[in-house]
């Protein structure tokens, strides 16, 4: 199973957002950060940097446990759908068709600090 704990920060003044994630796999950790295209707020960069998360994945069919502070996202998942954001829910469900099966967990703030400090270090 991949664990995948993942996080996005955004400069409201700037625009500019990034994406931080932790990706535990066979008990290796890698850590990656990345910035993200400009976007209108946080919850459109959270959804950005999951879809930017699983990409990194190259197409393995491993089961995935999600761990994200976005209350959004983990309940946009889990309906399938979000308003203002289905373009991404869509585009979250077709990388994740491939994989055996996927869990999605919300984490508060504090215990996603890994991925929380790299979005920042990618932002800066």
């Amino acid at each position: 199973m991949i664990k995948i704990f993942v996080d996005a920060a955004r400069n409201i003044q700037t625009g500019q957002s990034a994406a931080g994630a932790v990706i535990i796999t066979n008990n290796k950790q890698r850590q990656l950060k990345s910035r993200l295209p400009h976007t209108q707020n946080n919850q459109e960069a959270e959804f950005l940097a999951l879809i930017w998360a699983l990409k990194t994945l190259n197409n393995t069919t491993d089961m995935i446990q999600l761990y994200s502070d976005s209350q959004i996202l983990i309940d946009a998942i889990h309906k399938k759908y979000a308003k203002h954001y289905q373009i991404y829910v869509d585009e979250i469900s077709t990388l994740l068709s491939c994989h055996k099966l996927f869990l999605s967990q919300w984490l508060p703030e504090k215990e996603n600090l890994g991925a929380h400090n790299l979005a920042l270090q990618a932002l800066k």
